[in-house]
C-alpha cells in the first residue's frame, strides 16, 4: 500500500479531506481544554439597572461555570464596590451543578479578606439628597469655582488713542483696600462731613460726594466667606453671616425680634420693636382699623420709614403690596444692607434737610413705627415732606409711644401731632393700642378755607413738587393739581397697564401722543423679555434685586412683572431725561431720582441684575464711562449680571471697560440683525480674590 505524500493529499478524495479536518479539530480541542483546567475560571457580572428591574444586579456567567472556586482570590479584591456577588452566584436549587472539581483540600486556602473601607461621606449639593430623591430643604453651595478669580492687586494701564486726542487705557482696576468693603462713597466722605458748619437737623446723613479726581478707581472687594445668597423666598428668614457680618444689630435688637443669630446664619422672626409678636399679625391689625387701606388693591405702593431690617415690608411682599424701606446710615448703620440681603426693597435715605428723591404723590401709605423722628420740628417741616410725598387720599400710620404712652412729655408730643396734623387737613380716621392713622384730603378745598395766617402756607404755584434732585425742604403744604391728576389711579393691577393722567404732565419732546408712547415702550420690552425668558431662561437665573438704570416709563419692570418673574425692580430716572417718576409710581411701580455721573446710594453687592438701555450714550458726554461702570461693579453682587443694550458707537469701549473689571462678557446682535446700529453687552460678575 502506497504511502500519501502531501501532494496527493490534496488529491484524495473529498471525504478523505473532511475526516482529517474534523481530527485535526478535535485534536486542538482536547489539548485546549485539558491545558484550560488550571486556570482560574472566568466570571461576567453586570451592576446596571434596567427600568422596572428591581435587582441591583444582573450575572453572566461562561459555559463552564459549574466549577467551585474562591470569589475572593478570583476578583482580586478589586471588587470593593460591587455588592455582593456570593448569594447571586448560586444557581437555582433546582440545577445542582456537576460535581466535577477538585476536593477542596486541593485548592490554595484563600488569603484573609481585606478590612471593608469606611463608608464614603455624603456631601449634599442643590436640592437632591443623598438617596437621589428631591429635597424641599436645601443649603445653597459654595461659590462655583468659575465664578471665582484670583485677580491679585494693582492696576495695569497702557497708553492708546481714541480718535485724535490719546487717552490712558486701564487693562485691569485693581482691588479696593479690605476696609472699604461696605464703602457708600456719598455717605461715607468723612473728610466732606467734618467740613460742615451744623449736623443737628442731620446733615451728616446726606449725600456728600467726593469731589473731581477722588471718585472710585478700585473694585470694592467682597468680605472674607462670602457666599451665593441664599434665593427668595427663603432669604426672608435668613441670610449668611459671612455676607453682612455685622452683629451689632443683634446685640441692640435681638430682645425686640428684630433679628438674631444661628451658627453662620442671621435669623429674621419678623417682629419689629412696635410689633414684636410680628409683622403679619400687626397688618392684620391696621387692615382691621382701617378696611378701606385694602393691602393689595386700594393700597399698593408703600414706604416704610425707619424700617429696621424691613420685615414690614418682607411681609407687605405676600399681600401684593411693594414697600421702599429707607433708613439713614447712622448707628444701626447695616439696616438696609439686611433687608436688601434678604431681597426686600431698599435704599439709604434720611429725613434731614433735603427733599428725598422721590416724587410727589408716590406713596399710597406712609408708615412710622419708632422711627426716632421728631415730625413736629422747624414747624413741621418733615411731615410737610410726608405729605409731598403721599398721594392724595393716601393714609399716614404712626406707631410710637407718645400714641399710647400718658407720660406727660409724650402726652405733649401727641398733642403736637394733633395740632400740626389739623393744619395739615388730614383727617385722624383711626387711633387704637399704639397705632394712629391719617388720611390726606384729595384736594385744596380745605386748605384754601383755611384761617388767614395759619401755618404752614401753600407752596407758591411755581414750586414744582417733583424737582427732587438736591432740592431743600421747603416749610410749605404742597398744591394738589387742580384736575386730580395723582389721586385717580386705578386699583392694581390694572394700574399696571392703564396710561395714568399725569402722563399727560411729563415734559418731553414727543412726536405722537404720550399713551402711544406708553403703551409702545410696554410692548417693546414685553417682547424682549420674552425672548430672554426663551433664549437665556431668566427664569432660573433666581434674580430677585433688579435695577433698571434708564427706566423711561418703567416698560421694563412692567414686562417682568407679565412674565411671571419673581423680582422686584428699583426703576432710576436719571436727571438728565425727562422725569417720569410720577408715572413710574402712578402704575404701582417704585423709583428714584438719580445723576449717574455720581455714585449711587445703596451698599456694595446688592443687586442680582443691573439693566441699562442707552444709558451710555446718553450721558458719555457728561460722565466718566469707567466711573458709571465701576460703581455698577460695586453695587452688583458676585454673580450678578448685566444686560445693557447700547449704540454700536459706545458698546466697544463699555466692554473694554467691563473686561478690565474681570467681568466675563460677550456681545450679541440685537433681533435687527448683525448689521443693526446697536448691540447688547451681557455679562457676570466674578468673585475676585487679592
Amino acid at each position: 500500500m502506497k504511502s500519501l505524500s502531501s501532494g496527493d493529499l490534496f488529491k484524495a478524495p473529498l471525504v478523505v479531506k473532511i475526516l482529517a479536518f474534523f481530527l485535526i479539530s478535535f485534536a486542538f480541542f482536547h489539548l485546549g481544554k485539558h491545558w484550560s483546567d488550571g486556570y482560574q475560571q472566568l466570571i461576567f457580572y453586570n451592576s446596571r439597572q434596567s427600568a422596572g428591574d428591581d435587582k441591583s444586579s444582573s450575572v453572566a456567567i461562561s459555559p463552564n461555570a459549574n466549577k467551585t472556586f474562591d470569589l475572593s482570590s478570583i476578583t482580586a479584591n478589586k471588587t470593593d464596590n460591587v455588592p455582593d456577588l456570593t448569594s447571586l452566584l448560586n444557581l437555582s436549587s433546582t440545577t445542582p451543578p456537576l460535581d466535577n472539581s477538585p476536593p477542596p483540600d486541593a485548592l490554595p486556602s484563600p488569603p484573609p479578606p481585606s478590612p471593608s473601607p469606611p463608608p464614603a461621606s455624603v456631601e449634599r449639593f442643590g436640592i437632591v439628597d443623598e438617596n437621589g430623591t428631591m429635597a424641599e430643604e436645601f443649603e445653597v453651595g459654595e461659590f462655583d469655582p468659575e465664578l471665582v478669580e484670583n485677580w491679585g492687586n494693582g492696576t495695569e494701564t497702557e497708553e492708546g488713542e481714541q480718535s485724535q486726542s490719546s487717552r490712558v487705557r486701564v487693562k485691569r482696576f485693581s482691588l479696593c483696600p479690605e476696609r472699604m468693603r461696605e464703602y457708600i462713597p456719598c455717605l461715607d466722605n468723612v473728610e466732606a462731613i467734618q467740613k460742615l458748619n451744623s449736623m443737628e437737623k442731620g446733615e451728616k446723613y446726606e449725600r456728600h460726594c467726593p469731589g473731581e479726581g477722588r471718585s472710585l478707581n478700585c473694585l470694592v472687594p467682597a468680605p472674607k466667606g462670602y457666599r451665593l445668597p441664599i434665593p427668595w423666598p427663603k432669604s426672608r428668614d435668613e441670610v449668611w453671616f459671612n455676607n453682612v457680618p455685622h452683629t451689632r444689630l443683634v446685640e441692640d435688637k435681638g430682645g425686640q425680634n428684630w433679628i438674631s443669630r444661628d451658627k453662620d446664619k442671621f435669623k429674621f422672626p419678623g417682629g419689629g420693636t412696635q410689633f414684636i409678636h410680628g409683622a403679619d399679625q400687626y397688618l392684620d391689625q391696621i387692615s382691621q382699623m382701617v378696611p378701606d387701606i385694602a393691602f393689595g388693591h386700594h393700597t399698593r405702593v408703600v414706604l416704610d420709614v425707619g424700617c429696621g431690617v424691613a420685615s414690614f415690608g418682607a411681609y407687605l411682599l405676600t399681600r401684593n403690596v411693594i414697600t421702599l424701606s429707607i433708613a439713614p446710615k447712622d448707628v444701626h448703620e447695616n439696616q438696609i444692607q439686611f433687608a436688601l440681603e434678604r431681597g426686600v426693597p431698599a435704599m439709604v435715605a434720611a429725613f434731614a434737610t433735603h427733599r428725598l428723591l422721590y416724587p410727589s404723590q408716590a406713596f399710597d401709605l406712609i408708615h412710622c413705627s419708632r422711627c426716632r423722628i421728631n415730625w413736629a420740628r422747624d414747624d413741621g417741616i418733615l411731615l410737610l415732606e410726608v405729605n409731598r410725598m403721599l398721594r392724595a387720599g393716601g393714609y399716614f400710620a404712626w406707631a410710637a409711644q407718645p400714641v399710647y404712652k400718658h407720660e406727660e412729655i409724650l402726652e405733649e408730643q401727641w398733642k403736637e401731632m394733633v395740632d400740626l396734623t389739623d393744619r395739615l387737613c388730614w383727617e385722624l380716621v383711626k387711633k387704637e393700642g399704639y397705632i394712629a392713622i391719617w388720611k390726606k384730603p384729595l384736594n385744596n378745598s380745605c386748605y384754601v378755607n383755611r384761617d388767614a395766617g395759619t401755618k404752614p402756607p401753600l407752596c407758591d404755584p411755581d414750586d414744582d413738587p417733583d424737582n427732587v434732585w438736591y432740592v431743600d425742604l421747603k416749610a410749605c403744604i404742597t398744591r394738589l393739581p387742580e384736575n386730580g391728576y395723582g389721586a385717580n389711579v386705578a386699583m392694581w393691577p390694572a394700574r399696571l397697564h392703564d396710561p395714568p393722567d399725569r402722563l399727560q404732565s411729563i415734559q418731553m419732546d414727543a412726536y405722537i401722543s404720550r399713551k402711544e408712547l406708553f403703551k409702545a415702550e410696554w410692548k417693546y420690552w414685553n417682547e424682549i423679555i420674552g425672548s430672554y425668558v426663551r433664549a437665556f431662561r431668566w427664569k432660573k437665573l433666581k434674580l430677585r434685586n433688579v435695577l433698571d438704570m434708564r427706566a423711561g416709563f418703567g416698560g421694563f419692570a412692567a414686562a417682568l412683572i407679565d412674565q411671571q418673574i419673581d423680582c422686584w425692580v428699583l426703576n432710576v430716572v436719571p436727571v438728565s431725561g425727562p422725569n417720569t417718576l410720577p408715572v413710574i409710581f402712578d402704575r404701582g411701580l417704585i423709583g428714584v431720582m438719580h445723576d449717574w455721573c455720581e455714585p449711587f446710594d445703596t451698599y456694595p453687592r446688592t443687586y442680582d441684575l443691573l439693566h441699562a438701555s442707552g444709558l451710555f450714550s446718553t450721558e458719555q458726554k457728561r460722565c466718566n464711562i469707567s466711573t458709571i461702570m465701576l460703581e455698577m461693579d460695586r453695587i452688583l453682587r458676585p454673580g450678578g449680571r448685566i444686560y445693557i443694550r447700547d449704540a454700536l458707537s459706545i458698546i466697544n469701549e463699555v466692554q473694554e471697560v467691563s473686561k478690565a473689571m474681570g467681568w466675563h462678557t460677550t456681545l450679541r446682535d440685537t433681533s435687527e440683525g448683525p448689521h443693526a446700529s446697536w448691540k447688547i453687552l451681557m455679562g457676570e460678575k466674578r468673585l475676585l480674590r487679592a
